[in-house]
């Protein structure tokens, strides 16, 4: 029986835990989200580059996919008062964030290996840039269009490839990669800082 009510008492503890250290990470989530740096000569100006996907990434692998879900999901949310897509930059955000730490989260979560978080990692990474491509393709460009022209949207990018035909094909060419090296570059953080960290989140310090 004592070890029943300790063993609750262990889980329970670690839930709290959990529990504080998603919102400690949705935090630091959301500030990255809003420190947004242009990469001029690589993409048009209207598309940034932020480290908003890493905190949810160090969860995901430290807590689990669901964790590192709710870690985008709340990012998200706090982002929305000042969305300037009315919401459809988030929800993209949030989908393409959500897929990439839940594949890399799922996989991780069954090969606790440095073999296994870099083939969790760049699965990850993959399926976001794939995801990518109907996100912007049918959610969030169909938006731009209505306060940018698509032409001036294609412009943008023949500016830096003057062969793009299509905002489609610039989508798959430019938004594609981005995507994932974007990912892979919140991966390389993750595993320089991961281990210092993953102690204190899950108690072991």
């Amino acid at each position: 029986m004592s070890f029943s009510n300790s063993s609750t008492g262990s889980s329970t503890r670690r839930r709290v835990r959990f529990i504080a250290v998603t919102g400690v990470l949705s935090a630091c989530a959301f500030v990255l989200q809003l420190i947004e740096l242009p990469v001029p000569f690589i993409m048009p100006v209207f598309i940034k580059f932020d480290f908003s996907d890493l905190p949810a990434l160090i969860g995901s692998f430290a807590m689990g996919p669901l964790y590192g879900i709710l870690i985008e999901l709340i990012k998200n949310l706090l982002h929305l008062p000042l969305s300037s897509s009315g919401g459809v930059g988030e929800l993209s955000n949030f989908i393409l964030g959500a897929v990439f730490v839940a594949v890399a989260g799922f996989i991780y979560k069954f090969n606790k290996t440095k073999k296994g978080a870099v083939i969790a990692s760049f699965a990850g990474a993959i399926i976001m840039a794939l995801v990518s491509i109907p996100s912007n393709i049918f959610l969030v460009y169909p938006v731009y269009y209505k306060f940018m022209p698509k032409d001036a949207i294609l412009a943008a990018y023949q500016a830096i490839i003057p062969s793009m035909h299509s905002v489609e094909q610039s989508i798959c060419c430019f938004n594609m990669p981005f995507t994932f090296v974007k990912g892979m570059i919140d991966v390389l953080i993750t595993f320089l800082i991961y281990k210092r960290i993953s102690p204190v989140i899950k108690g072991k310090n």
